[in-house]
C-alpha cells in the first residue's frame, strides 16, 4: 500500500482520478457488501439510484487522491485547490480573534480542507489512526505539516482542540464519523437513527466560529473548489439539540453534490455496546 501510494503521488491529478474513477466502479461491482451499503443509504436519502456509478467513481476517486494530497509538500498540495468560496467567513473570524470549528463530512475531498487551512494559520485535527503500522507513518508524515497538528480520538486529544480554540486557532473534525460507544447519541441523519458524535457540538459551546467545509472535486482532475459557510441555522441550544442541527446541515451539503458523498459508509451501524436505536 505504501509502495503504491508513493507511486501515484507521482502522477498528475488527472491520471490519479482516472484510475480511482476505474477502481470504484470495480469495487462496486465485487463487493456485495459494499454495493448494499451504497444503495441502501442513497435509497434511505431520497438520491437517485441512477447516480450509483458515479458515486461509486467518486469514492475511487477519494481512495487514491490521498497520495497526492499526503505525499505532496504543502504548497504542491494546497496549489490543487483552483477556487475558494466562503475565505471571508474566515478572515471574519481571524479578524474577531476567534477560534474556528471547521465541520468537513464525508464529502468530496474532505482532506484538502485542513491542509489548505494550514497555509494560513494553525489547525488542529482529530485523528484516529488506522492498525496497519506501515499506513499509519504515512499518514501521520502526511497530515502533519508545520502548521497542522493532529489530536489522537481521546480525552487528550479533546483537550487539544479545546486548547487551540482558546489561542483563537482553528480545529478540524468529521461530524459524520460514527463515533465508539459512549461517545454519541442515536440522532436522525436522512430520517434514520444513526450513532451521532457530541463532540462536534460541545465545541461549538465554546464561542468559536463554526464553519461548515468541504472540497469539491473538479472534473477530468482540475483540482478542487474550496466551499466554507456557516450553518444555514445558528447552532444553538442544548448538545444533544446542536448535534442534531449539525446532522441536518450535513445533509444539506449532501445534497449540493449527491454523488460526491461517501455512501459506502457504514453510518447507520450499531457500535457493539450501544443501547439500541430508537424504534423508527
Amino acid at each position: 500500500m505504501v509502495f503504491l501510494f508513493r507511486f501515484l503521488s507521482k502522477l498528475p491529478l488527472w491520471l490519479v482520478h482516472m484510475l480511482g474513477d476505474w477502481l470504484g466502479r470495480l469495487v462496486y461491482l465485487l463487493s456485495p457488501t459494499y454495493r448494499r451499503h451504497v444503495r441502501e443509504n442513497m435509497a434511505q436519502a431520497g438520491i437517485d439510484p441512477a447516480l450509483r456509478g458515479k458515486v461509486a467513481a467518486e469514492a475511487g476517486k477519494q481512495m487514491l487522491e490521498l497520495a497526492r494530497i499526503w505525499l505532496l509538500k504543502l504548497e504542491q498540495a494546497t496549489a490543487l485547490v483552483t477556487e475558494v468560496v466562503g475565505w471571508e467567513h474566515v478572515e471574519a473570524a481571524q479578524r474577531a480573534g476567534k477560534g474556528i470549528v471547521f465541520l468537513t463530512p464525508h464529502l468530496g475531498c474532505f482532506e484538502i480542507t485542513a491542509q489548505y487551512y494550514a497555509a494560513f494559520g494553525d489547525i488542529t485535527v482529530l485523528y484516529r489512526p488506522p492498525r496497519q503500522a506501515g499506513l499509519r507513518q504515512m499518514i501521520l508524515e502526511g497530515r502533519k505539516r508545520e502548521r497542522l497538528h493532529l489530536a489522537p480520538a481521546d480525552l487528550s486529544g479533546v483537550r487539544s482542540l479545546i486548547k487551540a480554540l482558546k489561542k483563537g486557532e482553528a480545529v478540524g473534525m468529521l461530524p459524520d464519523q460514527a463515533p465508539k460507544v459512549g461517545e454519541g447519541v442515536w440522532l436522525k441523519f436522512f430520517g434514520k437513527p444513526a450513532y451521532t458524535m457530541t463532540l462536534a457540538a460541545r465545541l461549538t459551546e465554546t464561542g468559536a466560529t463554526t464553519l461548515m467545509a468541504w472540497g469539491e472535486r473538479l472534473p477530468h482532475g482540475r483540482g478542487y473548489r474550496l466551499h466554507l459557510q456557516p450553518p444555514n441555522r445558528a447552532l444553538e441550544g442544548a448538545t444533544v439539540d446542536r448535534a442534531q442541527q449539525i446532522n441536518f446541515e450535513i445533509e444539506a451539503l449532501v445534497r449540493q453534490c449527491p454523488s460526491q458523498y461517501l455512501w459506502g459508509y457504514n453510518r447507520y451501524k450499531h457500535p457493539g455496546g450501544a443501547e439500541a436505536p430508537p424504534v423508527e
